[in-house]
């Protein structure tokens, strides 16, 4: 009898039976007599939607409220809002109906969805806080009202995703990193493979899916430093390049990019405490671990960076700069055409070395043969014109990295 309505004469009462869950019967002496039923079944919530619910009817003694209000939808991926909660449960019954489940929240930092509104009644059950996205804020339940009986609590939120926003607008990871003194490095060629996603490198195009040179190269030390130290990604990195022409049209020279300093490897060790430091042929106050073998991302001197003691000739480092740190000449070769050519005979760029042969600046010591991908960590000489690649002379196309922040 309860989802359809039914008309019938019992004895001298007329009996009408609805959706609303209550039989209420009455004879023409003025009698009364109720019959209680559950209320009705849960709507299915929809994509932010609510079912109805029956009313309670109306009589001497109150029906049981309208059933559990049906969950609401799960919200999309990518940042999307959780379902609403499932209907209203029954009013006027003696015991509430629970609140409906709230919606679970899209993946990607999206909003969990709103719990339904709980019957009236004394035992109204507060409704459930939504499921949390990653990095999104969860929406608390809604508790039952009452209707002649005390609603229930609203349901707790849900718990929000982790995740950070650094100052580029990139995301990086929680963590000491971000507090911690680190502050420069030279990035490895594991991780420079691993960035590019080849295992020749770069090459001479570091856009890294940015519209120039410069802003992908940033976004290279971003990545690899909070992939070292969870949460260094949060500062701002800079690449220490030059270009004749930068975003806004004018020539950036790599040592007005890097800020005021100081600078820190990943271990806490000294680098250099300010430009003029950086402006020698190795850096000025720089700890005596470190000067002529610069650390990587991890800390570990990258002459022998597999941490066996093998060392490797690694050391071209790519610059576009003068020994001042000043874009080296006038003309697009040396920075491989600002940093977007990845071919051979796209230019050839201006390096300096992370450890020296006698005494060798770290800016600007030679022009590598090409700007073409390519690794050489084997002793052979100098750049070869046959190998124009930003490898050819003895590296892998590495690039120092400097944080704005110690």
């Amino acid at each position: 009898m309860t989802r359809s309505f039914l008309v019938r004469r019992c004895f001298s009462f007329t009996c009408v039976a609805g959706a609303i869950g209550i039989i209420a019967c009455s004879d023409p002496g003025g009698s009364t007599t109720t019959t209680t039923h559950r209320g009705g079944a849960a709507g299915n919530g929809g994509s932010g939607g609510s079912s109805g619910a029956g009313s309670g009817g109306s009589g001497a003694t109150g029906g049981v409220g309208g059933s559990t209000g049906g969950s609401g939808a799960t919200g999309g991926s990518g940042g999307s809002t959780g379902g609403s909660g499932g209907s209203t449960a029954g009013s006027g019954g003696t015991t509430g109906g629970k609140a409906g489940g709230a919606g679970s929240a899209g993946s990607g930092g999206s909003t969990g969805g709103t719990a339904g509104t709980g019957g009236g009644g004394v035992d109204a059950g507060a409704g459930r806080g939504g499921t949390a996205g990653g990095a999104g804020a969860a929406g608390g339940g809604t508790g039952g009202t009452a209707d002649g009986g005390v609603g229930g609590s609203s349901g707790a939120a849900g718990s929000g995703g982790t995740g950070t926003t650094d100052a580029g607008g990139g995301t990086c990871m929680p963590g000491d990193g971000g507090t911690a003194r680190f502050s420069f490095f030279a990035t490895s060629l594991v991780a420079m493979r691993r960035v590019s996603g080849s295992e020749k490198g770069f090459g001479g195009d570091l856009r890294f899916g940015k519209a120039d040179g410069l802003s992908g190269a940033d976004e290279i030390c971003r990545v690899i430093a909070d992939a070292a130290f969870p949460g260094a990604g949060c500062k701002q990195w800079r690449a220490f390049l030059s270009v004749t022409k930068g975003p806004a049209g004018t020539q950036v020279n790599a040592i007005d990019r890097v800020g005021p300093g100081p600078w820190y490897d990943r271990l806490g060790r000294v680098f250099a405490m300010n430009k003029a430091g950086l402006q020698q042929t190795r850096p000025q106050g720089a700890d005596p671990a470190i000067i002529n073998d610069f650390p990587n991302e991890n800390g570990v001197p990258n002459h022998a960076p597999d941490g066996n003691g093998m060392q490797v000739d690694n050391h071209d480092f790519l610059t576009g700069s003068d020994n001042m740190g000043n874009v080296y000449s006038s003309g697009l070769s040396g920075t491989c055409q600002d940093w977007t050519s990845a071919v051979g005979s796209g230019g050839r760029p201006r390096c300096g070395h992370t450890w020296p042969r006698g005494v060798q600046s770290w800016i600007s010591i030679l022009d590598e043969a090409g700007c073409a991908p390519g690794v050489n960590i084997v002793e052979m000489g100098g750049p070869n014109p046959n190998d124009p690649t930003v490898g050819s002379g003895g590296g892998y196309g590495g690039i120092y990295c400097f944080a704005l922040t110690p």
